[in-house]
């Protein structure tokens, strides 16, 4: 059964206001069920920041974490 996209995502909305250009970059899926943020950053910093700063608005909802880190 396929699950309704979100309007007003909580967590691209949060990660839209991250003081850090790399986290607003980032792709951000929101269903019912799952949060599924892609991209790429150049550290495991800023992958653990994205996957941080998302948490708060889960909601019983499942986190996949699909960034890749990229150094230049």
């Amino acid at each position: 059964m396929p699950t309704a996209a979100i309007l007003n995502p909580p967590a691209a909305t949060a990660l839209l206001r991250s003081p850090i250009p790399a986290l607003r970059k980032l792709l951000v899926e929101e269903t019912d069920e799952a949060v599924i943020i892609e991209g790429s950053v150049a550290t495991y910093y800023f992958k653990q920041l994205a996957q941080e700063t998302v948490m708060p608005v889960l909601c019983n909802r499942t986190l996949h974490n699909r960034v890749q880190v990229v150094r230049s």
